[in-house]
């Protein structure tokens, strides 16, 4: 705590500045005054905590100097050190507000004894009042945030003036004037807690605004300028104040609202705003008027994307992976009509697609499923950390596919290869060489291993898939023929009857 002696004698003034070990008992003293006047020009500047003060100086008094720094400073502890032991003094003196009256001749140790007592009450004074004001303000945000959920209960005109009493900053002074919601959060950092609460009172010194902690981040409630001083200040200053953050800050904004009851919706498309970080990394800002209006991609996967998702898991390639999904997530952001929801949506199919792949593989090879997948997917966890939560789940994926072949024959393992690709024209010789075999080894083995021989085998393995896509999918026979490696769809309606018994069109008409 600072220490300010004041005594216009010279040696009183050294004395108590060198004698007394003010640095080694915590205390930091300041410069002696050498009179009233001085010292009463430098308190507003220096801000001493204590003041040891003589009463008889030449000009003003200590007592004096004492009423004046008390009605400006009211915390601050006064001790007396005078020459005159009369009781008239020291009456006067603590009328004056000061806490303590000592004698010039006390001891050096009796001086600091006062000056730690004197410590001691500004301590616990300040400790109550910081108190007092963290419970006020606990109450205040508190109030504030059941007011933006819709949790307060009251009629327009009563949430209008409670707003203004905990918040009288935000009281309008023009009839046109609007409330906004805005959502930050500190991008990384260890200290994101800190910068945060420095970005709080930053806003709170330019704006007219109230802040209080909003999950990971920051909810700034702004008094918009009026219309007329368009364009409005309140974001240039936000821009400012987050551009000297040291970590990046994103910030989302709601509509503007005319009346403290409608915060509700302010704070609702702030958060709809706020959701598209992620689709929009390299923007500092969404502002919902800019995506309020789309429309929403695609929320499912194609069939060339996942034939292509199917062969990056079966190569088992991390690298080949991790660019499938960098490239997904590329072509989701730059999809102007793209929807966190939809995006999300679309997510979700690649990691389906992926399953029934794995799925299929398993029942390819005589497994009646994959090994265990894990924990399922949390949406929040989707939507939180969407390129992580994607790339994990897929990895997991390809390295379930690689510990189910490794221990299987050659034989499961052309199977799996034959299922994975029954869009094209598979050839015996194709599939040997994908399993490293003698094509005429490898025909009598697969016949002794299936019972069948292979062309048997992958007709009615594509049969089976044209089934399947018959009875789950809207696709055009012709579409259906296509996707099991048959264009001409007149051989392939009478395959499949031969085999079913049914034409496809019977066939969909009675599943």
């Amino acid at each position: 705590m600072k220490v300010l002696i004041v005594d216009d004698e010279v040696i009183i003034r050294s004395g108590l500045s060198t004698v007394i070990r003010w640095e080694e008992n915590g205390f930091a003293p300041l410069a002696p005054a050498a009179s009233a006047e001085e010292a009463l020009l430098r308190i507003p500047v220096e801000r001493p905590d204590i003041i040891l003060t003589d009463i008889r100086m030449t000009g003003k008094s200590g007592i004096e100097m004492a009423r004046e720094v008390k009605a400006d400073y009211p915390e601050t502890e006064i001790i007396v050190i005078s020459g005159f032991d009369e009781f008239a003094y020291a009456q006067q003196a603590l009328r004056e507000g000061v806490s303590d009256y000592l004698l010039k001749t006390s001891r050096p140790d009796e001086i600091l004894a006062a000056a730690r007592k004197a410590a001691e009450r500004l301590a616990k004074r300040r400790d109550a009042e910081r108190t007092s004001r963290e419970q006020e303000q606990a109450i205040r945000r508190g109030w504030l945030a059941k007011l933006l959920t819709g949790g307060v209960q009251m009629g327009a005109g009563e949430a209008s003036s409670e707003l203004w009493r905990h918040y009288p900053q935000l009281r309008p002074e023009a009839a046109d004037q609007r409330l906004q919601v805005w959502l930050l959060q500190v991008i990384g950092g260890a200290e994101a807690d800190f910068a945060i609460e420095r970005l709080g009172e930053q806003f709170e010194r330019e704006l007219p605004c109230a802040w209080i902690p909003w999950e990971a981040g920051l909810l700034l409630l702004v008094r918009l300028a009026p219309r007329k001083d368009a364009p409005n200040r309140a974001e240039a200053v936000i821009v400012r104040v987050c551009d000297r953050t040291d970590a990046p800050v994103f910030a989302a904004c709601g509509l503007p609202v005319a009346q403290p009851a409608a915060l509700k919706e302010a704070l609702d498309t702030a958060a709809a705003a706020s959701r598209y970080r992620w689709l929009m990394p390299n923007a500092a800002i969404v502002r919902y008027g800019d995506v309020a209006g789309r429309a929403g991609m695609r929320g499912v996967c194609k069939d060339e994307e996942e034939a292509a998702l199917s062969a990056v898991l079966r190569a088992g390639d991390g690298d080949a992976l991790r660019a499938y999904a960098a490239e997904r997530l590329h072509a989701i952001r730059q999809d102007p009509q793209a929807t966190p929801a939809t995006a999300l949506a679309y997510l979700h199919s690649l990691l389906v697609t992926a399953s029934r792949w794995l799925e299929r593989a398993a029942a390819s090879i005589g497994q009646e499923r994959p090994l265990p997948a894990g924990a399922a997917v949390d949406p929040g966890e989707l939507e939180a950390r969407p390129e992580s939560t994607l790339l994990a789940q897929l990895e997991r994926v390809m390295a379930q596919y690689r510990d189910m072949v490794a221990g299987t024959n050659p034989v499961r393992q052309a199977i799996a290869y034959i299922h994975d690709h029954l869009d094209q024209s598979l050839s015996l010789h194709q599939v040997a060489k994908h399993v490293h075999m003698n094509p005429n080894y490898f025909s009598e083995m697969f016949k002794r291993e299936t019972g069948q021989n292979y062309l048997e085998f992958v007709t009615q393995a594509k049969l089976r898939r044209a089934m399947i896509l018959l009875a789950e999918t809207p696709a055009k026979v012709s579409e259906v023929a296509s996707r099991i490696g048959y264009e001409d769809t007149k051989y392939f309606n009478r395959l499949f009857k031969k085999f079913t018994g049914q034409t496809p069109s019977e066939y969909r008409s009675n599943c």
